[in-house]
């Protein structure tokens, strides 16, 4: 896979066509909204749907940690689709996760899935964590006071035209003042960047790196303030 160059706030980032960002000069990864459990969630309530997203999720972080050998994870929120999550984990994705966790700081920043600490596993969990001139944070925050910020939470996702028509897919979304990371679960839609939550944080517009199976696709999004009133959600996805 190649990765791309950002810099945000004088620092060099990379954006990794898998979904995740690597900032090398503190050997971190940040991943977010994994939502993992999202599949045993939704059986509690009767809706069967295959029980592997944990596990496919995992699976698919692993060779991300070979591949950049962090030394400090930052889960951006989100990481289990709600507060019992990590109690559900079948004991072999428990195993899994707790050895992809081992011999790292683990930064569990908390969303609105998962307000609190997850359950016997290892790291911290805070609202957010203000790292050097960046700060890590679970939804965006408009304006400039937020500072450099680097959020999940909104699912972006972005259309692209081809030869053969207009091909729709996860991305990152950037400016100079943020970065918006895409969903990494495997049970998670995705919301258009011309939606008002995410327009609201891109008023001027900014560049999307659409995700490929190699590379990123990147396109410049021009202004977006008008699109930030009232204007429903385009292209709005879900998945169980």
């Amino acid at each position: 896979m190649i990765s791309a160059p950002f810099h945000l706030a004088g620092e060099r980032l990379a954006l990794d066509p898998a979904g995740v960002l690597f900032w090398p000069a503190q050997r971190l990864l940040a991943v977010a909204d994994l939502h993992l459990e999202k599949g045993s969630h939704f059986a509690g309530r009767g809706q069967l749907v295959p029980p592997f997203d944990t596990r496919d999720t995992l699976a698919r972080l692993a060779p991300l940690l070979r591949r950049y050998a962090p030394e400090r994870i930052v889960f951006l929120g989100d990481s289990f689709h709600d507060g019992g999550g990590s109690a559900r984990m079948q004991a072999a994705d428990r195993a899994a996760l707790l050895h992809l966790l081992a011999g790292r700081e683990v930064t569990w920043v908390l969303g609105n899935h998962d307000p609190a600490a997850p359950d016997a596993l290892p790291g911290e969990a805070v609202a957010e964590l203000r790292l050097g001139p960046l700060v890590f944070r679970h939804e965006g925050v408009p304006g400039n006071a937020a500072g450099f910020e680097l959020s999940g939470h909104f699912h972006p996702k972005a259309s692209m035209p081809t030869r053969c028509g207009p091909v729709t897919r996860p991305c990152f979304l950037a400016d100079a003042r943020r970065v918006l990371l895409p969903a990494f679960g495997s049970y998670t839609g995705g919301l258009a960047i011309t939606a008002p939550p995410i327009a609201a944080l891109f008023p001027r517009g900014g560049r999307a790196f659409l995700l490929g199976r190699e590379r990123l696709f990147s396109c410049a999004i021009g202004p977006m303030k008008h699109l930030a009133l009232a204007r429903p959600p385009l292209e709005a996805t879900s998945a169980p």
